[in-house]
């Protein structure tokens, strides 16, 4: 069945917003592109939803598809860089998603930054790519081939019109920073050339339940 949507990102967005939970008030969406996942995480019942973007023309879009006010619809954007002190982002947040954007960052100081948006006991999640280094990393980028080509055939593929960059990081040198920076996350490879990695936050000292699930 053809979905305008859908890529090989897109095909993540229902994952992240499974995390959206009962204590899920405030998230924010890292290169957020014109809000696909932002509207999916607010429809899920997030509180409300900020996302970012370096792409100013992204932004806006987000802003016009979002129907309304951040008052009424949950849903603010701001034209950014997440590794600059930007004002809205001098809170922390219960769920901090971000989708094909880690590998525009440097690797730590871009985990590192993220880690940091989260508040206690909140919840990081990932969808990122690697570049393929190792003889089982090529078997596994080749065996998504068929699959990929049965997905453009069946659902169409959307072209985004966000800026690309070149991925450099192995999924190896990803997992050795993600031990270091977020000791506990989950690191899987995914079909498509993906992988998600998913971190949760230590509570406050003194701090019981959490956001999210």
């Amino acid at each position: 069945m053809h979905d305008p949507y859908w890529n090989h990102n897109t095909h993540y967005l229902p994952v992240l917003a499974r995390l959206v939970g009962p204590g899920t008030r405030t998230v924010l969406d890292v290169g957020c592109g014109e809000g696909l996942l932002t509207r999916r995480l607010r429809a899920a019942g997030a509180g409300s939803v900020l996302g970012l973007d370096v792409d100013a023309e992204q932004v806006d879009r987000a802003r016009r598809a979002a129907g309304g006010s951040p008052e009424q619809t949950g849903l603010d954007y701001v034209a950014g860089d997440v590794l600059s002190p930007l004002p809205e982002l001098t809170r922390p947040f219960d769920l901090v998603t971000s989708v094909a954007t880690l590998h525009h960052l440097p690797l730590d100081a871009g985990l590192r930054r993220l880690r940091d948006l989260v508040a206690p006991g909140g919840t990081l999640a990932v969808v990122g790519l690697t570049r393929p280094r190792t003889a089982w990393d090529r078997a596994v980028s080749a065996a998504a081939v068929p699959a990929a080509r049965i997905a453009r055939r069946r659902r169409g593929e959307w072209e985004h019109g966000a800026p690309i960059a070149e991925v450099t990081t192995s999924h190896a040198e990803v997992r050795a920073a993600a031990r270091e920076i977020l000791p506990g996350a989950r690191l899987r490879r995914r079909l498509y050339w993906r992988y998600t990695l998913v971190w949760r936050a230590p509570q406050a000292r003194g701090g019981s339940g959490g956001p999210g699930r």
